[in-house]
């Protein structure tokens, strides 16, 4: 079949812009087959990553037709549009040193922020110390992270604010924090419970779509939110965002929304507080102002029925 590729160049001299290579290919070549293809034979100035081309190292990450992907295990057919082009653009949230290769100084920066290493206080066991299998298993998806960045590329929050740890770090925290030989996990919990840290993601799934690898790090950084206002790490707006919609529903039924952001500031907060003004001013004048009053639902009893079963759990 013909596909034309359009990819994303850029080279300090000529700025970025964009080539088209029509190359005759079969449904189930890979993407990065076809890069190399076209540096071999139609253009030897093309520069991207790969080694493996079997999906372990993860050097091959681009944004393939705007998403974060491996090349290697990208078939033609999976995202070859109805026109039969494919656009390749180096990964986002990224220096971009020469066409598709990007500067990773930024990703591997933020993974040292984690100290990614197991960490163990006070005196070392006399033996080895062994973890159970159940452990282990819980940690298979984590630890098959092969550090690709398609989730870093992708990541909304990094598009942003470059302060943001990003999903990958946050997964490798996870993988410590639940790591039994592990024993600092509340000043782990501290460090990213602030900001840049796990309450700056929004939920926007996009990093679980990029990974490759499954190791879903949107649900792992809900996880460490879970466990660390369980040890008690609630000194944040995060913590108390949470708590002050989970308290709101529980008593009335449905969201008090014109008390949730005071609650998350902390009353005593008043420079944020003041800083809420002008915008409650312009949702007043759009009538978008929440009611001051807020009634309860109808069936809150049945609500607070289930808030208590899993209180009791």
């Amino acid at each position: 079949m013909e596909v034309k590729f359009k990819i994303k160049r850029y080279n300090p001299v000529k700025g970025e812009y964009y080539d088209n290579h029509t190359v005759n290919v079969s449904p189930k070549d890979t993407v990065l087959n076809v890069l190399l293809m076209i540096r071999s034979g139609t253009d030897q100035s093309l520069g991207f990553r790969c080694s493996c081309k079997s999906a372990i190292c993860g050097s091959c990450a681009m944004r393939i037709n705007g998403r974060g992907r491996l090349a290697c295990n990208t078939q033609i057919e999976t995202v070859i549009s109805e026109n039969n082009e494919i656009l390749v653009e180096p990964a986002g949230n990224q220096k971009v040193i020469r066409d598709l290769i990007v500067d990773l100084d930024m990703f591997w920066n933020k993974i040292k922020e984690t100290t990614p290493y197991l960490q163990h206080m006070g005196p070392p066991p006399e033996r080895e110390y062994l973890c159970s299998d159940e452990d282990m298993l819980h940690l298979s998806e984590v630890t098959e992270c092969i550090m690709c960045g398609a989730c870093v590329s992708d990541c909304t929050i990094l598009e942003v604010d470059k302060k943001f740890m990003g999903p990958a770090a946050l997964a490798k925290v996870y993988r410590f924090v639940f790591d039994p030989r592990d024993n600092i996990d509340d000043s782990r919990l501290s460090k990213v419970s602030e900001y840049g840290g796990i309450w700056d993601c929004t939920h926007c799934f996009k990093c679980i779509e990029a990974c490759p690898k499954r190791v879903h790090p949107m649900e792992r950084i809900l996880s460490l939110r879970k466990i660390a206002m369980k040890r008690g790490i609630t000194d944040n707006n995060g913590s108390r965002h949470s708590d002050a919609i989970t308290k709101s529903v529980e008593h009335s039924g449905t969201l008090n929304e014109l008390m949730v952001l005071p609650k998350s500031f902390g009353w005593w907060n008043i420079k944020e507080l003041l800083s809420l003004i002008p915008g409650g001013i312009r949702m007043w004048q759009r009538n978008k102002m929440p009611s001051i009053l807020h009634p309860k639902l109808a069936g809150v009893k049945n609500i607070k029925k289930i808030f208590k079963k899993f209180k009791s759990k």
